[in-house]
């Protein structure tokens, strides 16, 4: 059974040391039963005002902030673990140091880090207009009757020679029906 000087040395230790620290696999259980240990005491306590009362209640709230100190230290490390592994990769002792919902933490992180980076080389390279497009100029072929957008809003009816600023997922179902030209994209 966890206890309080534990939540407390598992946060000193993370806070004073600069790789992530080994927690047990069953730690954040343990945690939760050490809190719904402490709530039930104080649940059952009839003077809210005694001295136990007062100790049990101080005592959890201490644990309940070394707690939140302990997982706010370990997203911080997380967050660089992932910036560093983006970049060259992550050693497999690092990995090995965090729990079950940090380690998917990281691996979205990672992720999203390495998109962000292939949006970069693509928006320096040119490629990036696509991806910010959102609408396009364009022209009609034909008559087009009233439809929805992607809203769910009625738009048109367009009659042939007639321009509007349309979004592209609407331009991009007209421009292959041939309906419409694009003027500017």
């Amino acid at each position: 059974m966890i206890t309080f000087s534990d939540i407390y040395e598992a946060m000193r230790k993370e806070k004073y040391s600069e790789n992530l620290q080994i927690l047990s696999k069953n730690f954040l259980s343990e945690v939760s039963e050490y809190f719904n240990e402490k709530k039930g005491f104080l649940n059952k306590e009839s003077d809210l005002f005694s001295d136990s009362a007062i100790k049990g209640k101080k005592k959890l709230d201490n644990a309940v902030s070394s707690f939140r100190d302990l997982l706010r230290i370990r997203k911080k490390k997380i967050l660089n673990l992932a910036f560093v592994a983006s970049q060259v990769g992550i050693s497999k002792k690092d990995f090995e140091n965090l729990l079950g919902f940090e380690k998917d933490l990281f691996e979205e992180l990672v992720k999203a880090l390495e998109r962000a980076e292939k949006n970069q080389v693509g928006d320096m390279n040119g490629g990036g207009r696509d991806k910010e497009c959102r609408h396009r100029l364009v022209r009609f072929l034909d008559d087009v009757s009233e439809f929805l957008n992607v809203e769910g809003d009625s738009v048109g009816p367009f009659v042939k020679g007639e321009v509007a600023n349309l979004e592209c997922e609407i331009v991009g179902v007209l421009e292959g029906d041939k309906k419409i030209e694009v003027i500017d994209y």
